[in-house]
């Protein structure tokens, strides 16, 4: 994989999405980082901005619940194959994608449309996935049938079709070309459904025992030879909630303030992350929009930001 030489346009698009998560208030996101000035900080690194606006997403209270086991499932799929076509043409425009939610089903989309733009062009996807939880759930396993618990299983080609199939073809990416980092709440399914993939996990007891910066060029290492198109896949409560209170399923033990900019600072300095997202930020359960700005500065260190 070669680095970026130069700087695209960051195009920004919006997923006002709540329905893949039981709690409300994730379908703020958007509005939240954009009052952030997610923007203008791009904007400061010299980066042209474009903003794409939301894809219109029905509100829980315009639908029913008709397959428990996935809930929502049919305005969920509608609306990431709208994402991922979005996605695809942004990156054939030679833009750089950084759709922004909303629960993380959004990464049903933004996985889709990557993977979708890689096959019209014989290149192949990596995806880091930066997550308390694994995603790895199926309609069999979930203990609830929310689906922003199944989209890293679902882009490996592991449960209903309804969501592997997305655009028509399964998998979207390999489990060889993908890392989920700073892990800490995993259910037992999950952990069968890891082992059986070979998916790489790094969990935070990981992190504890080695040290981020070790597992991050490690990750990056093993991932970037095999693949064209690194994406991130960024769960805001992979941070501490001591960090970020505004994320709808917070687990204590996350990644500090530091090693969550470490993170994105190493996968910059490499130049070859070409698509980024942004998932899970809460503002009804957040204090002054502090959790939507330090998502909005942890972008930014993605994309080049610096101490010095």
């Amino acid at each position: 994989m070669t680095a970026q030489t130069s700087k695209p346009t960051v195009e920004l698009i919006g997923f006002p999405m709540d329905l893949g998560a039981d709690r409300r208030g994730v379908d703020m996101g958007p509005s939240a980082l954009r009052i952030a000035g997610i923007t203008e900080k791009l904007e400061a690194l010299g980066y042209a901005v474009k903003d794409g606006g939301d894809i219109p997403v029905r509100i829980q209270e315009e639908q029913q619940v008709r397959i428990p086991k996935l809930k929502y499932v049919g305005e969920i799929v509608k609306t990431a194959e709208i994402l991922a076509a979005q996605v695809r043409g942004s990156l054939e425009a030679g833009r750089f994608p950084l759709c922004i939610g909303g629960d993380h089903s959004m990464a049903l989309g933004t996985i889709a449309g990557i993977a979708a733009y890689c096959r019209s062009r014989e290149k192949t996807a990596g995806v880091i996935w930066l997550d308390a939880h694994a995603d790895m759930n199926t309609d069999e396993t979930s203990p609830s049938g929310n689906i922003h618990g199944m989209p890293l299983a679902a882009s490996l080609g592991v449960g209903s079709s309804q969501l592997t199939r997305i655009l028509g073809f399964a998998p979207k990416v390999l489990p060889q070309h993908c890392a989920l980092l700073a892990a800490r709440q995993i259910d037992p399914p999950e952990k069968e459904t890891i082992r059986e993939v070979g998916l790489s996990v790094y969990t935070m007891t990981d992190i504890d025992r080695q040290g981020l910066g070790k597992i991050i060029d490690r990750v990056l290492a093993d991932i970037l030879p095999g693949i064209d198109h690194l994406h991130v896949s960024l769960d805001l409560d992979c941070v501490d909630p001591g960090v970020v209170r505004g994320v709808g399923t917070p687990v204590p033990g996350g990644l500090t303030y530091r090693e969550a900019h470490l993170v994105m600072e190493t996968i910059a300095e490499c130049g070859c992350m070409a698509s980024l997202e942004v998932a899970e930020v809460n503002p009804i359960l957040d204090h002054k929009n502090n959790s939507a700005e330090f998502a909005a500065e942890i972008v930014a260190s993605s994309l080049g930001l610096r101490i010095l």
